[in-house]
């Protein structure tokens, strides 16, 4: 639908026609973001966005210095939509809704006459001549450019790979890591700035990956920007692994492993004749500090005059250190982000042109590129449509 806006504004004697395959248009924009619609990221500078783009970060330093983030925010707001910031960089419409940018692009292409044929499944397409020819569940077109932004759909990557394009195989990207403990899962719902490393090996000596920020506790295990960013960055090698490896936590990323020992040497001098249970420390909910005494096998009853330097190891060692068993993955909500798709070899990113067939364009997450949550997804997206429309 960006794409079409945009073209047929640039276009004005070609006529466009959307082929949407379901009856409502923009079901994925309607649940980003929860709903309201995670528009873009508040990042500014070409260079630094593509850092958040596990395939495709090479290849976008080009399009971004064409078409980005401000420059989408200006796009939106041109035609209305008020945008917001919020303090993770995220952006989203003032309405918090998402509606707000469907109905702007919406707006966008009745007034430049773009036909839209909802429940229209494309099952097929190949160029004949000067001319692509589209056949669909109801009928077949003509036309003299095709456009493919048809996301992860495997039908229409196999049609492509068929007339000669090298199609990744897909993967997971956005997924959330599966870990059976129930102590952990009784934790459900609180959120603590993490630091995680995941580990190739069981003895949890050499760390493949590493990400900080919040992390969620779920009933099935972690979840959250941190876990989402490793699972983005990971995808290939967790999927090798059939998502089951070693997961290192550190839940106080900002003290040194020394520096909470003799924190809570201090609180064993301060507290003597208190409880440690009673005593949260470093500013942790009730709950999880009760977890955190449990998992280091310390009687919850002992008052801090009883701790001994064992229980003080072993309560560090619990802050600092804390292993799990990743064994499988959860999808990440509705939003379902997946590695792979068309080989950016064969794609012209000055025109989103295809490399291997004529008159084709190639956008969005049709192609081999993915980023971690928080806006990046659409912001490629949007740039991809902008340039390929812009450059006919």
């Amino acid at each position: 639908f960006f794409f079409a806006a945009n073209y047929a504004r640039q276009n004005p004697k070609h006529s466009v026609c959307l082929l949407e395959k379901s009856k409502k248009v923009m079901q994925k924009v309607k649940i980003s973001g929860g709903g309201r619609c995670n528009v873009t990221h508040a990042e500014f500078l070409p260079k630094a966005l593509t850092t958040h783009y596990p395939r495709g970060e090479r290849e976008l330093i080009g399009p971004f210095h064409q078409f980005m983030t401000g420059d989408m925010m200006a796009w939106l707001e041109e035609r209305g939509v008020e945008l917001k910031v919020e303090e993770d960089g995220r952006i989203f419409p003032k309405t918090n809704d998402s509606q707000t940018i469907i109905d702007c692009f919406l707006a966008e292409i009745q007034k430049y006459n773009v036909e839209v044929k909802t429940s229209h499944a494309a099952s097929g397409f190949k160029f004949i001549n000067d001319h692509w020819e589209v056949t669909s569940n109801k009928g077949a077109f003509k036309s003299r450019k095709l456009v493919i932004s048809t996301g992860s759909s495997a039908k229409i990557w196999n049609a492509l790979a068929d007339l000669g394009h090298d199609i990744i195989p897909p993967i997971p990207s956005l997924f959330t890591f599966n870990i059976d403990e129930k102590e952990l899962h009784q934790l459900k719902g609180l959120s603590l700035k993490t630091e995680i490393d995941i580990y190739a090996d069981t003895a949890g000596k050499q760390s493949v990956l590493n990400s900080s920020g919040d992390t969620l506790i779920t009933h099935w295990g972690l979840s959250g920007p941190c876990v989402l960013k490793l699972s983005a960055w990971g995808a290939e090698w967790l999927h090798q692994l059939n998502y089951k490896c070693l997961v290192k936590v550190n839940w106080l990323p900002e003290l040194q492993k020394d520096d909470i020992e003799d924190l809570l040497r201090q609180e064993k001098i301060i507290s003597a004749k208190k409880q440690v249970s009673n005593q949260t420390q470093f500013e942790l909910p009730k709950r999880f500090w009760s977890f955190v005494i449990n998992r280091a096998q310390v009687n919850q009853s002992k008052t801090w005059a009883e701790i001994n330097k064992d229980d003080l190891s072993s309560i560090t060692g619990v802050l600092h250190t804390s292993f799990f068993k990743m064994n499988g993955k959860s999808t990440y909500k509705d939003e379902f982000v997946t590695a792979g798709g068309v080989s950016l070899k064969e794609i012209d990113f000055k025109t989103f042109n295809s490399k291997k067939l004529p008159q084709l364009k190639i956008i969005g997450e049709a192609l081999n590129i993915d980023a971690i949550t928080g806006g990046f997804n659409f912001q490629s997206a949007w740039t991809s449509a902008y340039i390929a429309a812009m450059n006919d």
